[in-house]
Formats: structure tokens, C-alpha cells, sequence
């Protein structure tokens, strides 16, 4: 049946590419209304042709087959109905053959396919023109994003073996709160008022994780702690950071063009915010030299601020940050570098993806000193993993260590509460 369907989508395709002459047309052309109405009106009449030579066979609905043969003409083909399905976080399509989502926080295998490679290099192909981004052989690999804000990546042959690949990282509809990460069991509610006291405080906070573990989601709950007096520079690759304060100022990096001039990358971005009376610079994520600027930004009055780094513990953080201070091409010595991460930075949130697929602050830790060449550490909050239940589901308690953080007097000397028995372990229930 599958096979009887793909050739009856193929023939009505290759139809209606030919009769609208879709090869030679251009992708703003394509979105247009008045192209789309005719090209649902030329599948239609297709589909009856199809119907009165061929018979249908039982079980195709004509209304689901034009629906598909529109989206793979004309919009995002069997990707349309992924990116509406608000369960599904991710889409990874692994050539022409295979399309992987997301869900709920497991990977799973779809049953879509697209039809060859020109089809997936159609979709990739219309979802980078329309902001200024081209991908070829010179330059096959591109990052773009979704009018809606979702992420993707694209890399194309000679540099993909399997063809065409896209990664879509979905852009959710509506921005989580702190209610929505207690409800997830992202944190507690006791961490989550501890945090919303630090950004209140301006302490400058690191958000650490692997790759998928929601970096970027934690740290617009903590930016929503952030008073709406403040005068806010957010600098992002792709802007996904969704503040709700009155006073925010949205910077994003610019790719080179097709001659390969004209980028401006976040350290560029971080150096013109200065300029721009920050009180509080938020860098979507440090990854190179900007690293050097954040942390200045952050020892010279810019407290504060916020960013994330790709690390796989909180102490992971310092030697990444060490290492990509050094990407900046001064030549500093180690023990200069360790000053300037230590006074800048207060405290790292590590945020991990579960081997069930939830996503949970793993760790609160707090940047004490320097003492000698080592950079001191005490755990606030950590969780403990217990076991995992029959269906699969992890297990454990989001605890206090019992350590109390070095500035909890100023918290109370700024006319802020904070209850003392939050970092007593035998006084938390915990929380799985």
C-alpha cells in the first residue's frame, strides 16, 4: 500500500511541477497567494484525473493526499504536521528516507518520508531564502530559523554522505513559567525562589548543560526574574529569548554573505552593548573569545547578567570558560583567567536531559573564590537519583547540600526573605 502511494504522490507531484513550472520559479514567487490558491487548485484537478483514469485504491483519502502533495510543493512537505504537534520538541530528517522527532522527551522514528533528495533540498531551500541565507556545494551547511522562531540546521552533500539533512529545534508557542518547571519537576519551588533572590540581587549566573538539555528555556525563566526597571541587551546566534520586560534591547549575530564578508558575531555584539547602557547584558550562549568580554562585562559593573555555557558539570564551566578565554588571542596567564572567572561569576545552574528524557536542574553551585590557583566551589542543591521506576520514568530528590552560600547576609541586609531552612537537608521533604 505504502508503495502504491508514494507512486501516485510522485506522479501527481512531477504533474503539477510541470504544469505550474515550479523548477524555474523562485522561492519568494512560491509564496505567494496567488501561486498557492493555483497550485491547490491544480492538485485538486490532478487528484480527479487521477481518480477517473486510476481508481484510487481503498483507504487513500483524496483530501490527506492533497494536503501532502501541497506541503512537499509548496511548504514544508511531511514536516507541517511535526512542527503543529506542540508534543514534539525536535525534528531530524536523515536524508529523503528517514524523519526522527522528539516527543515528550524520547526520540522516536516517523513514518514520513519525502520523495527524494531535490525534495528535502526544496524545504531547506525555502526555509533559508526568505532571511538572506543561501546553501550549495561552496556553502553546504547553513544555520536559519522558522518565522516562529524555531532553530534549524541544514548540511547538504558533499559534506552529508546520506543526503539532504535538517534539524529543526522547535520554538516553543508559548514561554514556560517558573509554575511550569515546578509542575515538570524541573526544580523546586525552594531553588526557584533561591534563584529569582540571586538574579534580584544581580548576581551574575552561568546556565550550564549538554546539547538539548533546555539551557536556553531555564535561562528565560531566570531572565524573567530580572526587575522590569532594567535596561536589558540580550545577544543571541538566532534569537529564540522571549522577555517580557518593557526595557529590552534584542541583538543577533549576522552569518557572512555569499562573498564570505559582512558577519558579526557575538563578541562583536558584546562589545557594542557596552556602549549601550546596560544594566544587565544576557549572551544566549558563550562559545569562544566573547567569553573574555562576558566576563569583563560582568567584573565592571554590569552585574547581573547572564549566559549559558555547553558544559557537563558545574565545574566543567571553569575549564571551558578558561579554555575559550583563550580563543579571545591574548595570551593570558592561567592565574589572571582564574581571577577574572572567579570575581565575575556568582553562581552555575547545571541543567541535565534525563535518560527518560526529562530535563532537570541537576545542580546549583556557588563560585566561592580564588584560593591559590584553584577556583573554590560549594554545591548548593543537587539532585540525587534514586532508581528508575517499570516505565522507565528516573527517579530521585532535588536536595539542599547544606551548604549555605556565602552571601546569604546580604540577602537579608537588602530587605529580601529567604527562609535559612531551605539549605537544611533534614528539613526538605524533596522533591522528585
Amino acid at each position: 500500500m505504502a508503495a502504491i502511494l508514494r507512486e501516485i504522490k510522485n506522479q501527481i507531484h512531477g504533474e503539477l511541477i510541470q504544469r505550474l513550472d515550479l523548477k524555474r520559479m523562485t522561492v519568494s514567487r512560491i509564496g505567494t497567494n496567488e501561486l498557492q490558491q493555483k497550485a491547490r487548485e491544480t492538485i485538486r484537478s490532478i487528484i480527479a484525473e487521477v481518480r477517473r483514469n486510476q481508481k484510487l485504491p481503498a483507504g487513500i483519502d483524496p483530501a490527506r493526499l492533497e494536503k501532502e502533495i501541497y506541503d512537499e510543493a509548496m511548504r514544508l512537505g511531511p514536516l507541517e504536521d511535526f512542527l503543529a504537534d506542540e508534543a514534539i520538541t525536535e525534528i531530524m530528517v536523515n536524508g529523503p528516507g528517514q524523519v526522527f522527532v522528539e516527543r515528550n522527551g524520547r526520540i522516536e522514528l516517523t513514518g514520513q518520508t519525502f520523495m527524494d533528495d531535490e525534495s528535502v533540498l526544496g524545504v531547506i531551500e525555502r526555509i533559508v531564502a526568505p532571511i538572506g541565507r543561501r546553501i550549495d556545494e561552496s556553502q553546504p551547511y547553513v544555520d536559519a530559523r522558522l518565522p516562529d522562531g524555531s532553530r534549524v540546521n541544514a548540511i547538504i552533500s558533499p559534506l552529508s554522505l546520506i543526503g539532504p539533512c535538517i534539524t529543526i529545534r522547535k520554538f516553543s508557542k508559548r514561554a514556560l513559567t517558573v509554575d511550569d518547571f515546578i509542575a515538570f519537576g524541573t526544580w523546586t519551588r525552594s531553588a526557584a525562589e533561591f534563584l529569582r533572590l540571586c538574579v534580584i540581587m544581580r548576581k551574575n549566573i552561568v546556565v550550564a548543560g549538554g546539547t538539548g538539555s533546555g539551557k536556553t528555556t531555564l535561562l528565560n525563566v531566570l531572565s524573567g526574574f530580572i526587575p522590569p526597571t532594567d535596561r536589558i541587551v540580550t545577544i543571541e546566534d538566532a534569537a529564540e529569548l522571549r522577555l517580557v520586560q518593557p526595557h529590552v534591547i534584542r541583538l543577533e549575530a549576522r552569518p557572512p554573505n555569499i562573498e564570505g564578508r559582512g558577519a558579526i558575531t557575538i563578541r562583536d555584539l558584546v562589545r557594542n552593548a557596552l556602549r549601550m547602557r546596560p544594566d544587565r547584558i544576557i549572551v544566549g550562549e558563550c562559545r569562544g573569545g566573547e567569553s573574555l568580554d562576558m566576563l569583563q562585562a560582568m567584573n565592571t559593573g554590569h552585574d547581573g547578567s547572564l549566559t549559558t555555557v555547553h558544559a557537563n558539570s558545574p565545574r566543567d564551566v571553569i575549564s571551558r570558560l578558561e579554555t575559550m578565554v583563550l580563543m579571545s588571542g591574548l595570551e593570558l596567564p592561567s592565574r589572571a583567567i582564574r581571577e577574572q572567572i572567579a570575581s565575575a561569576i556568582d553562581l552555575v545552574v547545571h541543567e541535565s536531559r534525563l535518560s527518560d528524557g526529562s530535563r532537570k536542574v541537576t545542580c546549583i553551585s556557588e563560585v566561592v573564590g580564588l584560593e591559590g590557583l584553584q577556583i573554590v566551589m560549594q554545591d548548593l542543591f543537587e539532585f540525587k537519583q534514586t532508581g528508575v521506576d517499570e516505565k522507565g520514568k528516573v527517579l530521585g530528590s532535588f536536595m539542599p547540600t547544606g551548604a549555605v552560600p556565602t552571601f546569604f547576609e546580604h540577602i537579608k541586609s537588602r530587605g529580601l526573605h529567604l527562609d535559612p531552612a531551605i539549605f537544611d537537608p533534614s528539613k526538605q521533604g524533596g522533591d522528585a
